[in-house]
């Protein structure tokens, strides 16, 4: 058991050290804590000039999104930069569990998602007045963790398609784009079409941003948990479909002998 901890935890902070491509500390703070501040500001603005929400609703739904960023690049780079860098190879000839190795992966993006995430809404907190209730700083740190955890599985099934396929970053661009558009945390839900709702209750980001929506209004914690308890489950099932692409795409990939092919 001490064994697969270790795997797990000082695997995962190995690779994040070597895969995490960000060269020096003020590219790593421009791109990941100052660039989404920029994006919060516009949408609260935006939504301040059109009366679409309040401040709230694009503060703390923004901050939640904030922790996509890291997670899903990170997931993603967390295999597919062993095959850009050539040492996939390397990593699938391991004895140990390919499946333990990958998942663990994740555990330092999603803590960088928490930082990026907790950073974000407290700036932007006090900067454009929003006040949150003490009380409600556990559950918001919760959940903000929890879709942490659900971007950088969603993140690393995306790098498991890059087993398989040449330009896995690509799809990561378009996946970004499309937790912006579909998990309601630029327009209400209730204002988006029935078939982007659908979508939406899939990804992840959804219901974390629902619920830390509500925990900064004032609502108990025990009354969020149901959504904060949707959101893991839908990081439990990316996990699970990350594990299973991997192993697909890895038996594959040694049959057409392209784990390396660029």
């Amino acid at each position: 058991m001490s064994a697969l901890f270790r795997l797990v935890g000082v695997g995962g902070v190995i690779a994040y050290r070597a895969l995490f491509n960000w060269t020096t500390p003020s590219i790593f703070v421009g791109t990941l804590l100052v660039g989404p501040l920029f994006q919060l500001f516009f949408f609260a603005y935006l939504g301040r000039e059109f009366g679409v929400a309040d401040d709230r609703f694009y503060i703390v739904g923004n901050a939640v999104l904030t922790a996509a960023l890291a997670c899903v690049f990170g997931g993603t780079m967390a295999v597919a930069n062993e095959r850009r860098f050539g040492t996939l190879g390397h990593v699938l000839l391991s004895p140990r569990s390919r499946t333990a190795i990958f998942l663990g992966r994740v555990l330092p993006y999603a803590g960088n998602g928490l930082l990026i995430a907790a950073s974000t809404l407290t700036v932007a907190a006090l900067l454009l007045g929003l006040r949150i209730p003490p009380t409600a700083l556990p559950g918001l740190l919760l959940a903000l963790a929890t879709a942490s955890l659900a971007c950088g599985f969603f993140g690393l099934t995306l790098g498991a398609l890059g087993l398989r396929f040449r330009d896995v970053f690509l799809i990561s661009n378009v996946a970004v784009a499309l937790l912006l558009l579909f998990t309601g945390v630029n327009v209400p839900a209730d204002d988006l079409p029935a078939g982007i709702r659908a979508v939406g209750a899939v990804l992840p980001i959804t219901h974390a941003a629902d619920a830390a929506r509500r925990l900064a209004g004032g609502v108990p914690l025990g009354d969020v948990l149901p959504a904060i308890g949707a959101e893991l489950a839908v990081g439990v099932g990316y996990a699970v479909l990350a594990a299973g692409l991997l192993r697909v795409f890895e038996a594959e990939s040694r049959r057409r002998a392209s784990l390396d092919t660029l």
